[in-house]
Parts: C-alpha cells; sequence; structure tokens
C-alpha cells in the first residue's frame, strides 16, 4: 500500500517536473522528468499484482476488512491499496523439548516434533481471530498442555516401550481437537527421544527382559502340554483300533479266511503237494487250530 502510494506522489512529482522543463524549453531536464514519471507509473502499476508463491495462501486485508476468499498460488489482482500476507499450507514441524509429567509422579525429559498443515479455506479466519503468529498464540502452548497431560496418565515404562505409539496418537487426537476449529490440522505427533531418570532406565530394561523370560516358558510350556495331549490322543486311537479289530475277529471269519487262502494255494503255479488238515474244517495244517482231532 504504502509504496503504491509513494510511487503515484513520485510519478506527480515526475509530471510536474516535465511539465515545468517544457515550459523552459529544457529538453533534458524534460527528458529526465518524463523517464521518472514512467517508472514511478509502472511500480503504482505494479502494486495492483501480486505473486503467491507455490505452497502458500494469501490473506488480504483492506483498512481492517478481510477478504472472505484466500488468493491462490500464482500471479493475482488485487486492491493496491490492500496489504496482503502470505501463508505457508506446505506440512510443518517444530521440535520441542520439556520435561513431563509421569504417572508416578517422576519428572521425564522429553523431545517430541508437531507435524502439522494449515487449512486454506480456514486462512483467513485464522488471521482474523489470531494473527499471523498463530504458532506461538495458540498452538504451542496448546500443545505443551496437551503433552503434560498425556503422559501424566501413564507410566514411565510406557514411553519408555512399544506404548510410546499409543501416548503418540493420544496426543495428536487431543490436540485437533482444540486447533480444527482455528484451520490447523495435526499430522502427527511422534516422540523423538525419550530420557528417564537415572537408574530407572536399567531397571525398566531389567524388568522387560524377566517379562520376556515368563513369556518363553509360558510358551514353551504351552507346547509341552500340546504335545503331551497329541500322544494322548494318539494312543487313544492306536487303542481304539485294536479293540474294533479284535472284536471283529471271529471263528466263521477265521474259518473264511482259511478257505480263501486254500483257494489261492490250490490255484498257484508254484504248489505241488496241497496238505490239507485233518479237523473237520479240513482246512492247510498251517491254519487249522483243530487238528489232530
Amino acid at each position: 500500500m504504502y509504496l503504491f502510494l509513494i510511487s503515484l506522489a513520485a510519478a506527480g512529482i515526475a509530471f510536474m517536473v516535465f511539465r515545468n522543463a517544457r515550459l523552459r524549453f529544457n529538453k533534458t531536464e524534460a527528458s529526465f522528468a518524463l523517464s521518472g514519471v514512467i517508472v514511478a507509473f509502472f511500480i503504482a502499476l505494479m502494486q495492483c499484482f501480486t505473486i503467491i508463491p507455490a505452497g502458500h495462501v494469501g490473506v488480504v486485508d483492506f483498512l481492517g476488512t478481510v477478504n472472505e476468499n484466500t488468493l491462490k498460488a500464482g500471479v493475482n489482482v488485487v486492491n493496491p491499496l490492500a496489504n496482503v500476507y502470505k501463508f505457508s499450507i506446505k506440512e510443518q514441524e517444530f521440535k520441542e523439548t520439556m520435561p513431563v509429567p509421569s504417572k508416578e509422579g517422576l519428572t521425564i525429559q522429553l523431545e517430541i516434533s508437531l507435524i502439522y498443515q494449515l487449512n486454506p479455506d480456514k486462512t483467513n479466519q485464522l488471521f482474523k481471530t489470531v494473527g499471523e503468529n498463530y504458532q506461538g498464540t495458540i498452538l504451542l502452548p496448546q500443545f505443551r498442555s496437551v503433552v503434560r497431560s498425556v503422559t501424566a496418565k501413564y507410566e514411565a515404562k510406557a514411553l519408555y516401550t512399544s506404548q510410546r505409539e499409543t501416548v503418540s496418537g493420544e496426543i495428536e487426537a487431543q490436540l485437533q481437537k482444540l486447533v480444527e476449529k482455528q484451520g490447523l490440522t495435526i499430522l502427527a505427533a511422534p516422540l523423538r527421544q525419550i530420557t528417564l531418570p537415572q537408574g530407572l532406565t536399567m531397571a525398566i530394561e531389567e524388568k522387560l527382559k524377566a517379562e520376556q523370560e515368563s513369556q518363553r516358558m509360558q510358551f514353551i510350556l504351552l507346547k509341552e502340554k500340546q504335545e503331551a495331549e497329541r500322544k494322548r490322543i494318539e494312543a487313544q486311537g492306536i487303542s481304539d483300533f485294536q479293540n474294533i479289530v479284535a472284536k471283529g475277529i471271529t471263528e466263521q471269519l477265521l474259518k473264511w479266511k482259511g478257505i480263501e487262502a486254500t483257494e489261492k494255494l490250490a490255484n498257484s503255479t508254484n504248489s505241488k503237494v496241497i496238505v490239507i488238515g485233518s479237523g473237520k474244517s479240513g482246512l492247510p495244517i498251517i491254519l487249522g487250530g483243530d487238528n489232530g482231532k
């Protein structure tokens, strides 16, 4: 805005100088003044355009009135008397190192990142309600408060072990509820580094080793129990099979099998002499159970 007004004033002054020089027939001064008019007018004309870089939006503020529409990336025609504020809508990150409490009352040094992004459709509303320094005004204070309130619900071990993903997700969800109305989107809040009090790290590691060993022994016992059950079922199956076979072998079945064997022996090309048992059944001696009666 100020550059536009200055350019117009410079163009006006240069035009007056050009006019006076022509009246005095001073061609050199007139040429110089005309060049000044052209340059000043060109600078003033350029203030009617603004360039929004890629990954940004522009908010137009004309004498305290914020335009409801944001400017997109590229060349935009604007009121030369208005101020244009450019906001990045790219993914942004800031890192914070802070002391946080745990459920046991311990103080833990936590290094955490916050990855966030502006909603381009709500940037003008953010500018009207918060201003350009939205990070320091609402985002950072809310972020610190949420982190401390969430870590206070978890034991120090949870921050040190695999539960850190759960803690990170809860921080992200709670912070999103607080800032989404201002047009901010929280993408992630990863825990980067955790420094526990001296001696606590070793104690947690020893406890984790003991828990892992206990889980390993439980697995071995379960496996052995399953193997024993498999063997018991297998033995029961064999016993049941033998009982069924024993019940199915009768005297009539044995006689029938003997007759079949005699027929096969008689029809065999290798048979020269067939010896028939002397019992009632007349079966071969090798099968006759009542031989000699």
